[in-house]
């Protein structure tokens, strides 16, 4: 074999190797050969895209693939390409380093993104083409991380719910549930929740606290839905008929979450807190 290794490899630019809008990749493609070698071209492609795909059955003779694509950018750059007049260019034996470099656009790209129905890739890529041979490929994924969006409506609006529950199997009377969040969006980090509880009921209250993931895909007109519980908190009981109480509950937001995914049209990543009571 002529080409002993084709690859391609980028820097990293901070701790975690992530990348955002706007910042620039600096890599390098290698090729390794045995022997003096004639190569047409060498291209150097990134892309960002998104795909949805699932089945769903109807009896047991029928099914369908609902499918969707959507494509955010693709740059590609000759790194090299014929000099010769045959349309060709020769390198000799030994390890050949090309650098290249690959500013990410600077306008609304949804963050990276895997789950078994859907994906958000962004990757570098490398295309070596040679006469009368299949083109060899290599390819790198990188971690992209989309800046947070501000101009969501109501992203940093207070937030508020209620409810009203009856209790009715071993005990009597009504509780009802007033949450409130300083705003819609967050960090990573820690999230106050102010719960205000009115119990009138003859029994004790736990309010509990769930996290929660909604993952939606959509494909020609069909949505999959997709729930998932992050983690789940438990504040103190308020007493049976102790009227109105306020109770605090510091809520941390794992670092390890996604940020959530507003701007894809075929993927959606969303996080919602639930809030119930247990007698």
């Amino acid at each position: 074999m002529t080409i002993t290794n084709f690859s391609i490899e980028y820097d990293a630019i901070n701790s975690k190797n992530s990348f955002t809008n706007g910042d620039a990749i600096n890599g390098r493609i290698i090729v390794e050969v045995s022997k003096e070698t004639t190569i047409q071209a060498l291209v150097f492609i990134a892309k960002g895209k998104a795909r949805v795909c699932w089945h769903e059955h109807y009896g047991q003779n029928r099914h369908h693939v609902y499918w969707a694509d959507e494509k955010y950018y693709e740059v590609k750059q000759h790194i090299l390409r014929e000099s010769r007049q045959d349309g060709t260019e020769v390198i000799g034996q030994g390890r050949h380093v090309f650098p290249f470099t690959f500013t990410i656009p600077d306008r609304k790209i949804p963050s990276s993104f895997k789950h078994n129905i859907g994906k958000i890739v962004h990757k570098v890529r490398a295309e070596l083409k040679q006469s009368m041979r299949l083109t060899k490929r290599a390819k790198a994924y990188f971690t992209f991380v989309s800046k947070a969006d501000m101009d969501i409506p109501g992203l940093m609006d207070p937030q508020y719910g209620c409810k009203d529950k009856s209790v009715r199997a071993f005990g009597s009377g009504n509780v009802s549930l007033d949450v409130h969040t300083k705003r819609m969006g967050y960090r990573q980090g820690k999230n106050l929740i102010t719960l205000e509880i009115t119990n009138n009921s003859s029994r004790a209250v736990k309010p509990k606290f769930i996290l929660y993931e909604k993952m939606s895909f959509f494909a020609q007109g069909r949505r999959r839905v997709n729930t998932h519980e992050i983690l789940k908190e438990k504040a103190k009981a308020v007493e049976a008929s102790s009227g109105k109480k306020t109770v605090t509950k510091m809520i941390t937001i794992p670092k390890e979450l996604l940020p959530s995914i507003l701007n894809c049209a075929i993927i959606k990543l969303e996080y919602r807190l639930k809030v119930k009571t247990a007698l």
